[in-house]
């Protein structure tokens, strides 16, 4: 088959996966762009006086000189805010837990920044993500699938879980079939400055900024009561009916439920199955986040890890919050499905089943789940492709 040449352009991050990718197209002989996204310079919301995105942006520009393609620097910041930070405050107001990583992926990566690559003539775009991308034809039709990194412990299909069709067949991921390590030794092997450069830590789009202070720009801080929850409670003896709707409903505390151990400074500053800030001492195991109230501005804790009210058997997700990457695939109203499932990033594949309801699905885990949190996102997989996901209730 003779070779195709095709206008790529890669979002140079400025780290050393994003720069590889990059190399790694140049050297397969297609054109190669390079662009940085600017995402964020509101100095309102920003507490340090560092600048990250500046340094990113440097460090990505060099990169782009050493393998000499183009590269230039689009500004997403007003997007950006609109679509992820305001949507961060919005939801962390309301007591829910979002994930911005996944949505600046389906807003702004594969969204904004690929039409923008798109006008540039662009075949596809690429990053610097540990999944890979296939193709498969079911009766005719070309379906493109999601699978994991060939990197277990760097795996990030979950931060993609909200791709359509339309966005993955744009898309390409380069370095989803290399490991950390090697990824890195090409790095050096070149000659790029970036290859011993750390991973971004805390905010990306922020840099070193701890998450509650950085909502307390929006979130004024307000003392509320910290109540510790017995883990002899009596719910947790209850025999509970053994359907997915009743599993996935959560208990609602109340402050009679416990007694008040602590004072904090903002329950929407908390999410479940936090343990750093609750300064609270005087037990033999660390406290747990075991639900928020907003409203009464309450935090509900359990002592130990092993808390019965950390755990729940099954989440629900509503039908405005559920998607498909591969349609084809989804069972149908009625219908249930075995797959594989976790709730948080790096958190190891579990057994499910996902069960199709008129008014969205229920994920019923064979084992139960700790700090399931509302407002993350829960994805599912059949072996190692990502096949769907949904905003957990």
């Amino acid at each position: 088959m003779s070779f195709q040449k095709k206008r790529i352009v890669v979002g140079l991050s400025g780290g050393v996966d994003s720069s590889v990718t990059a190399y790694l197209l140049k050297k397969q002989g297609h054109e190669v762009i390079g662009l940085f996204m600017k995402n964020w310079h509101d100095d309102s919301v920003t507490i340090s006086d560092e600048c990250p995105w500046l340094e990113d942006s440097n460090d990505a520009m060099l990169v782009a000189d050493k393998l000499g393609i183009p590269f230039q620097t689009v500004d997403l910041s007003e997007t950006y805010k609109e679509r992820i930070v305001d949507y961060m405050f919005a939801e962390y107001k309301q007591g829910r837990t979002p994930n911005p990583d996944v949505l600046c992926n389906r807003e702004i990566k594969f969204d904004v920044f690929l039409n923008i690559a798109l006008k540039l003539g662009a075949d596809f775009v690429a990053t610097g993500h540990y999944c890979r991308k296939a193709e498969v034809e079911v009766d005719g039709q070309v379906h493109y699938r999601l699978l994991a990194g060939v990197d277990s412990n760097k795996d990030q299909s979950y931060f993609l879980c909200q791709l359509t069709q339309q966005q993955l067949s744009k898309a390409l991921f380069p370095i989803g079939e290399l490991t950390k390590p090697e990824v890195r030794h090409i790095a050096q092997e070149q000659g790029l400055i970036t290859a011993e450069k750390r991973d971004s830590q805390g905010l990306c789009f922020i840099g070193k900024v701890r998450l509650p202070d950085f909502l307390q720009q929006q979130l004024q801080p307000k003392t509320g009561d910290i109540v510790k929850i017995s883990d002899q409670h009596p719910m947790y003896g209850q025999v509970r009916a053994a359907t997915p709707a009743t599993q996935s409903e959560p208990y609602v505390y109340t402050s009679n439920d416990g007694k008040v151990v602590g004072q904090h400074q903002g329950a929407h500053f908390f999410t479940v199955g936090q343990r750093k800030g609750l300064a609270v001492g005087g037990t033999a195991e660390p406290l747990f986040v075991i639900d928020t109230d907003v409203d009464t501005n309450i935090l509900f804790v359990g002592e130990g890890k092993d808390h019965p009210g950390l755990y729940r058997n099954a989440l629900f997700i509503d039908q405005s919050e559920l998607h498909f990457v591969r349609l084809d695939l989804s069972p149908v109203v009625g219908a249930s499905q075995k797959v594989l499932a976790r709730i948080r990033y790096r958190q190891p594949l579990v057994s499910a089943t996902l069960h199709r309801v008129a008014a969205g699905a229920y994920l019923q885990f064979d084992v139960p789940q700790s700090a399931i949190a509302s407002g993350q996102f829960a994805a599912w997989y059949l072996d190692d492709e990502l096949i769907g996901s949904g905003v957990i209730a």
